[in-house]
């Protein structure tokens, strides 16, 4: 309602700006208006609102300081997934087909836990460390969107974590 268009516009003003925005919404109750004056935390709620972190023992657990993914209103950010066994943290195997193979088996997981799936994905970012392997990986990454594909990008990098041959991520919305 109001007081949450007053909170939006709360966000984009400084602070020496507030007793005057507080002056100027005669259409926003006074006690909403002191609320969002006064309060210095508005911003960060307002933030907050709506994240929710996503994580299942189903894909490889985060290997740093970051979510397997995060959803946010309808749409679902994946981390970066690499082909690594989540039961033993070990690559599922030397070549990238293997672990194209296991990408997309945790991508699908993950999504899963969030109440989405593959056909609910609208863009991917590949990166792989060997040019050479993109018909490889072209061919398995097809089979998880037979119809309609998301939007990609696929990109050759030095190298990937924990020597990798591929990572995938992606968004999804819901």
């Amino acid at each position: 309602g109001k007081q949450v268009i007053a909170t939006v516009i709360h966000a984009h003003l400084t602070t020496s700006d507030m007793s005057t925005f507080a002056q100027s919404t005669a259409r926003i109750s006074a006690t909403a208006a002191r609320r969002i004056a006064s309060s210095a935390r508005t911003r960060s709620v307002v933030a907050r609102a709506g994240k929710q972190v996503i994580a299942t023992d189903k894909a490889v657990a985060a290997l740093g300081p970051y979510s397997q993914a995060v959803k946010h209103g309808n749409t679902i950010y994946v981390s970066g997934q690499i082909g690594l066994d989540p039961a033993t943290g070990d690559f599922v195997g030397d070549d990238v087909e293997s672990q194209t193979e296991r990408v997309m088996l945790s991508i699908s997981e993950i999504l899963k836990a969030a109440g989405a799936n593959m056909s609910d994905v609208v863009k991917c970012n590949i990166f792989v460390t060997n040019m050479g392997d993109f018909a490889a990986v072209n061919a398995i990454y097809a089979k998880s969107f037979p119809e309609n594909p998301p939007a990609r990008a696929t990109v050759e990098v030095p190298t990937l974590p924990k020597g990798a041959k591929i990572e995938i991520d992606a968004i999804a919305m819901v």
